[in-house]
């Protein structure tokens, strides 16, 4: 929308407004909460659940994530997925992010559960907040900050989030708008699961579905330089009916076949968290899959990989979805290389790209390869490891897929 967007609170409802040289004005006139035609639930960020190590008792985690689309009523997706006791908060508020910890003055807010501003997750489950009313702008960065009551056992995080979170000083500082209490960082996302709005019917969400890759570590932290979120950036400068929100579910090390949920782990694998991972985030569309180069390196063959594939494939559609395959980026110059294992990414590729069993390709590999070696990355793309594409990598993966390709028509 090309407006400098800040939360201002009147009410119990959430107003975007734009500053500029006449002060305080109304958002424009075709924000989502003002375009006809019915809305539904989209997926506007998203990340897949892993496991922290430790505990975490009487302390507050303020974690930042950044939406893709904008949309009205906020609801916030809390998980104990991976826990192995209740999850308890007595207080849980979104504002926006100012710098670091910190939030913009007045734009903090309390998320009700149920109607109540407690909640107690199970383990194993998850819980969803009521709407919060008011409208949230696209690409804006947002601040949720949940307390914990008593000690925590195992702990549902994301890991390698290329974005600090901040862990405080003992009690209950959710609503606290300053750093002060915000003593400790952390490069994870904890227990937060989905951030969803309500948005224009033609708006839905893309997953994405991947390792380290798609989790972009190698990118700097803290400057969303991840692919997925260039790719929301350039969804966000399209006609409204014509936008896709991006969901971001990849884990570092993640395999597609293969793999549990532990700490420290990799996650569980592609075919075992496809369903709460992905198909149970609300709005989901599209399957954007990049992952198989952790298994290539883990001893899977090319037909292993495939049939892997071809069930993510089926189970996708099964579910009323489209499925588009990720090429696997160059790993030449990388620890995982040998010619044997070079041999089956390019197999896995040839498939990716010609067997049309995906319902689109997305061609990473052609977007980052050297052209005079194209078992690597090109020079500037790579982030020093010969595998994880740095920033300017990401920019041109984020720039590899055809939008409409990903809208699945």
């Amino acid at each position: 929308m090309g407006m400098n967007l800040s939360w201002r609170r009147m009410g119990a409802s959430l107003l975007v407004t734009a500053v500029g040289a006449a002060g305080l004005v109304a958002a424009a006139p075709d924000d989502v909460a003002t375009t006809g035609g019915g809305s539904g639930l989209v997926t506007t960020w998203g990340a897949a659940d892993d496991i922290a190590g430790g505990s975490l008792s009487d302390m507050t985690v303020r974690n930042v994530l950044r939406t893709s689309v904008g949309g009205k009523d906020l609801r916030i997706r809390i998980s104990n997925a991976n826990g192995d006791q209740p999850l308890v908060s007595d207080s849980v508020y979104v504002g926006r992010q100012d710098s670091g910890a910190t939030v913009v003055p007045g734009s903090s807010r309390r998320l009700t559960f149920s109607g109540s501003t407690t909640v107690t997750i199970p383990p194993g489950a998850m819980a969803i907040s009521d709407p919060l009313p008011g409208v949230v702008p696209a690409l804006t960065s947002l601040t949720v900050s949940l307390h914990v009551v008593g000690t925590t056992g195992v702990i549902t995080a994301h890991n390698r989030a290329m974005q600090h979170s901040y862990k405080s000083t003992s009690g209950d500082h959710a609503a606290d708008e300053s750093s002060t209490a915000y003593q400790t960082e952390s490069s994870a996302w904890f227990f937060l699961n989905a951030a969803i709005v309500e948005a224009p019917r033609p708006v839905e969400t893309v997953a994405t579905l991947g390792d380290s890759i798609t989790s972009s570590v190698g990118t700097t932290i803290d400057t969303n330089r991840r692919w997925p979120d260039i790719l929301a950036a350039r969804y966000a400068k399209l006609p409204e009916p014509r936008r896709l929100a991006i969901s971001n579910e990849g884990i570092s090390g993640n395999r597609v076949l293969g793999g549990v949920a532990k700490a420290g782990s990799a996650g569980a694998s592609a075919l075992a968290r496809l369903d709460k991972d992905v198909l149970t985030k609300p709005g989901v569309r599209t399957v954007l899959v990049l992952e198989g180069i952790n298994d290539i390196y883990a001893g899977a063959t090319t037909e292993q990989l495939l049939a892997g594939y071809r069930q993510l494939i089926a189970r996708v559609h099964a579910s009323g979805r489209c499925i588009v395959g990720g090429t696997l980026t160059p790993m030449g110059s990388s620890f995982v290389y040998t010619p044997e294992k070079e041999a089956i990414r390019q197999a896995v590729n040839t498939f990716i790209r010609t067997s049309g069993e995906f319902d689109g390709v997305a061609d990473f590999d052609a977007a980052t390869r050297d052209p005079a070696d194209p078992s690597r990355l090109a020079a500037a793309y790579d982030g020093g490891d010969g595998l994880h594409p740095n920033d300017a990598g990401n920019q041109a993966m984020g720039d590899a897929p055809n939008l409409d390709t990903l809208r699945c028509d």
